[in-house]
């Protein structure tokens, strides 16, 4: 069962949305928490709406960009994984086994800095077994040129090589860009900005696409640095955000025949 104490509606396991309610509550009790803005709800819905369209589960395309992602990170000599509130709220515990496999820090990175949020999100990624956080001590940040939102102020991220941007706004992918950093995405929108400017985007639900990412990064830790350079040199972002498009208007019209036939029936 979940509960939402606001509501005190109770959602059963049988129910056929259980899953995508369950993350929503979280969503919902991270912004009672301060981990997520208000805005996060918003953003959360429009992911659900992609999510729904590409047909609720990772597909062939985002399991090559996943594998590209960790060969990149693992390649990486500086590393790093930003961290927004409604990454925290959603995959604390992922997080921190991700960070742990390919030894990257997490800083938080917030577009939203509400008093008292980061260190929310602090707390919930310590409870989750993180160790290394950054973006949490004020003296140490520096800005980003060219970006005016609050994103712009960093800690590690600013001397990092490779950056895993899930849940990302574009404005930040796109500066990163132009400094001359590698950008991971996690986005369920193919053509945000985020999307379009990243090197590698996983077009895939955050829920799905950590689980898949620790697992393929034990496989690959061990594997010889120039398989890993392969697997990147193979990857065509442009071709994977394509053919996720396609994903999504073949399931479209299975879907238009599914209705129509419930409808005539």
């Amino acid at each position: 069962m979940i509960t939402n104490k606001n509501n005190h509606s109770d959602v059963p396991k049988t129910h056929p949305r259980y899953e995508s309610l369950k993350y929503r509550h979280r969503i919902i009790e991270g912004m009672e928490n301060l981990v997520v803005a208000e805005a996060g709800l918003i953003a959360h819905g429009r992911g659900e709406c992609f999510d729904y369209i590409l047909g609720e589960k990772t597909n062939e395309a985002a399991k090559r960009a996943i594998k590209a992602a960790v060969a990149m990170l693992l390649l990486a000599k500086k590393p790093v994984i930003s961290v927004n509130g409604n990454t925290a709220a959603l995959v604390p515990h992922e997080l921190v086994k991700l960070s742990n496999v390919i030894d990257a820090p997490l800083e938080i990175n917030l577009f939203y800095r509400k008093v008292g949020r980061i260190n929310a999100i602090k707390n919930v990624l310590e409870k989750a077994g993180a160790i290394d956080i950054r973006g949490i001590n004020e003296e140490k940040m520096v800005e980003i040129e060219g970006l005016d939102s609050n994103r712009r102020l960093v800690e590690s991220i600013q001397n990092s090589d490779v950056i895993m941007v899930p849940l990302e706004d574009g404005d930040r992918t796109e500066v990163l860009k132009r400094i001359g950093k590698k950008v991971i995405a996690v986005d369920l929108n193919p053509i945000s900005r985020t999307s379009i400017w990243a090197d590698i985007t996983i077009i895939d639900n955050i829920v799905r696409t950590l689980p898949v990412m620790i697992a393929v990064a034990k496989k690959l830790k061990h594997v010889d640095k120039k398989e890993l350079q392969s697997i990147i040199d193979n990857f065509n972002n442009r071709k994977n955000i394509l053919l996720s498009l396609e994903t999504i208007i073949r399931h479209v019209k299975r879907q238009k025949k599914v209705a129509f036939k419930i409808v005539k029936n």
